[in-house]
């Protein structure tokens, strides 16, 4: 049989051509969707290796180990603002690692000793410490040691108590306690605790420099240089010991006679280590103006209370130490102009607070410069704030400011028969009511 084909159609069929189109379309669709898909699932990650591919691409956020441990070697290496920014941010990421925490609180006690408000946050920390692990007594041991240093003991012993009931052998609670107990006038048991907390821990240089503060109190001021010393050589990146013992040299300068003109080059030499390590310090430059000004080398100590405030231009302690300086080489104006600065700037802190030098020595410069009714306001208030902060009538800012205005009814015209000002009666204790 003879098949006929129409060759006017096509060899090969339509209707299966179609399907086969249909099917690449319906695959493409497929493929554009799965891709779409991915991206969107997978927005971040891709764009993050675009821009790493064009080197754009943001810092990965560190792990808290990583950040606590670039804390731990800035701590170290004496870096403490640096040291404290890395360990907040590793105790945000993880609030209920002790080990953090500990670290964290011990940088904020360092810090304020400059900045007393950290204090408080040190506090915080102990507290948030001791309610992630209260077996652990790290926790307490911060707690203890801010809360003294913020001007409580009272309260920081017992909660060092409680850290010694978790905890017998960790030296730091007794480090804490140490101080407290001294801050309370137990020197005896402050020294017990400290000579207890070097027992336990003979490398620690906080407990070397509580125990060298116990000593001063009981007069055994040789050991505490001692201890300053140790304290400085267990970690001679951190500044803090450097100030405490630059501060027990000037002191000893002052008492031994024999070898004050060493102790006094042995200070300045302590201080100049502290700028060598940190050159922006101004404490360490006010410091040094302070030192020179106690030896009488006012021009030299100008120049230092100048480079603090070059720093720092609101450090009201440099505008005083400043004064100082000035009011010896007789420049008035300029030790004028200073204190009015000092009063200026610690205006808001509470009176027990503010410096008393940079009011009457201001009274004084006022007075030599023939200003007798501004001076003896000056001297007057200067009285006044001796007097409600202090009832020890050998005061030396008293017995100066009474001898300027003694001064002035001697050598100002009109001042002859003015009485001086006498010191403010006690509130008179009102009677018990009837009943009370």
């Amino acid at each position: 049989m003879q098949i006929r084909r129409d060759y006017s159609q096509p060899f090969f069929s339509q209707r299966r051509r179609r399907r086969a189109t249909w099917r690449w379309l319906l695959l493409f669709v497929i493929l554009i969707g799965g891709l779409l898909f991915f991206v969107d699932s997978n927005f971040s990650q891709l764009q993050m290796m675009a821009l790493d591919m064009v080197g754009q691409a943001p810092t990965a956020t560190p792990f808290a180990s990583e950040l606590a441990t670039i804390g731990m070697d800035y701590f170290v290496r004496g870096s403490l603002e640096t040291a404290r920014d890395y360990f907040r941010r590793a105790v945000m990421q993880q609030p209920t690692n002790v080990d953090y925490l500990y670290e964290y609180g011990r940088i904020l006690i360092e810090l304020g000793v400059d900045d007393p408000p950290l204090y408080a946050e040190a506090i915080s920390i102990g507290d948030q410490a001791i309610q992630s692990a209260p077996g652990d007594p790290r926790g307490y041991a911060i707690k203890s040691r801010a809360l003294d240093l913020s001007g409580d003991p009272a309260n920081a012993i017992p909660v060092g108590q409680a850290g010694i009931q978790v905890d017998s052998g960790f030296a730091p609670l007794y480090t804490a306690l140490s101080s407290a107990y001294r801050n309370i006038d137990r020197y005896d048991v402050a020294l017990d605790n400290a000579e207890q907390a070097i027992a336990l821990d003979p490398l620690d240089p906080s407990a070397r420099r509580v125990y060298a503060l116990a000593l001063i109190w009981v007069g055994r001021r040789q050991e505490a240089l001692d201890q300053l010393e140790q304290a400085v050589g267990l970690n001679p990146n951190l500044v803090a010991p450097y100030f405490e013992l630059a501060s027990m040299y000037r002191a000893l300068a002052v008492t031994d006679t024999a070898q004050g003109q060493e102790y006094y080059e042995l200070a300045i030499a302590t201080y100049e280590q502290v700028i060598a390590m940190q050159p922006q310090n101004a404490k360490a430059y006010l410091r040094l103006c302070e030192a020179y000004t106690q030896v009488g080398e006012h021009r030299r100590a100008q120049g230092y209370c100048e480079d603090a405030l070059g720093l720092r231009p609101e450090y009201s302690e440099a505008w005083r130490a400043l004064g100082q300086t000035q009011y010896p080489q007789r420049n008035y104006e300029g030790a004028i102009e200073s204190f009015e600065t000092c009063v200026q700037l610690q205006a808001s802190r509470p009176l027990e607070d503010q410096e008393i030098e940079c009011h009457y020595l201001r009274g004084l410069a006022h007075y030599y410069l023939g200003d007798c009714q501004e001076a003896w306001d000056i001297l007057s208030d200067a009285v006044n704030r001796v007097r409600l902060t202090s009832d020890d009538p050998e005061n030396p800012v008293l017995i100066n400011s009474l001898a300027g205005l003694r001064l002035i009814t001697e050598n100002c015209t009109g001042y002859g028969g003015r009485a001086l000002p006498t010191a403010i009666p006690p509130t008179a204790i009102p009677p018990t009511p009837i009943g009370g």
